[in-house]
């Protein structure tokens, strides 16, 4: 079992900050280096999207985020980052929001997803931040089978939409309710509904029903943001899964989860970075 700072690269956990007020930036590490001296802060970030760049750029395991940024919004920008990593080497790093205002500390926070500090960051609340996501990088870290506990509460994706929804008030969310696909040489209209899953090489989003196979250039990473994350789980970083389609779980001789699909042969690889929507299961 690793120690709760053990990073490979260096033993220490990495982290980028984003804040578009420097005096805020320069709190935050002050307080962090108050209650976590072990802290490694790679960068810092003036807006979402130099958050985004340093992420793909430092690869941490922690993210600071200020929940209002010009440009891009830090809920905007941690969609972005939990799309970044594309093999199991770099796992979506973990997310706190910043924020100073204290309706965005919605109940789901408190369930482990993510966390919040309010500005100005508080030595005390931070504190407990810190155990939080030190407890969540050590289960991480632990053994990678079924014993290892899962983070509680609801999937990233799901914390996302209810913070953007609340950063956007102007009623819910209008998610996707077809898919315009080609079959063959012909363009139909898929009810999303009928979607089993959504996988994704390099050019094309292969869109799979019971009945049809059909081809989109829609990525992934614009899908997650256009479907419903109660009825749609990422389990890769090219897959979308239809939950009610998910016949079951399995192992394979290396280890890696394996969802079934009901009706199909096909199984579907889930990424170390989203196992824990089946823990328990």
């Amino acid at each position: 079992m690793n120690d709760t700072t053990q990073d490979s690269a260096n033993g220490r956990i990495r982290a980028v900050l984003a804040d578009d007020e420097r005096l805020m930036r320069e709190q935050l590490r002050s307080r962090l280096m108050e209650v976590w001296p072990e802290l490694d802060i790679v960068a810092e970030a003036k807006n979402g999207l130099e958050a985004v760049e340093l992420c793909r750029e430092h690869r941490p395991d922690l993210v600071f985020l200020d929940i209002r940024m010009p440009g891009l919004t830090g809920v905007d920008a941690a969609r972005q980052i939990v799309q970044l990593p594309d093999d199991d080497s770099w796992l979506v790093p973990e997310i706190v929001f910043i924020t100073a205002y204290d309706q965005y500390a919605v109940e789901a926070f408190e369930q482990g997803v993510a966390d919040y500090v309010l500005k100005p960051a508080e030595r005390e609340r931070l504190a407990i931040t810190v155990a939080r996501v030190k407890k969540r990088l050590a289960q991480r870290d632990e053994a990678d089978g079924d014993d290892a506990p899962a983070p509680a509460g609801q999937p990233m994706q799901q914390l996302l939409h209810k913070l953007s929804a609340q950063l956007n008030p102007g009623g819910a969310p209008k998610y996707l309710q077809w898919i315009q696909a080609t079959v063959g040489q012909t363009i139909q209209m898929i009810p999303v509904e009928d979607v089993l899953f959504f996988i994704s090489d390099e050019k094309y989003t292969r869109v799979q029903t019971a009945s049809i196979e059909a081809l989109i250039r829609k990525p992934i990473k614009e899908l997650v943001d256009e479907l419903d994350p109660q009825l749609f789980w990422q389990i890769h970083r090219s897959t979308l899964v239809s939950v009610k389609a998910i016949a079951g779980i399995s192992r394979d001789f290396r280890g890696r989860q394996l969802v079934a699909v009901k009706g199909l042969n096909e199984k579907l690889e889930v990424s170390r970075s989203y196992t824990h929507l089946f823990k328990g299961m």
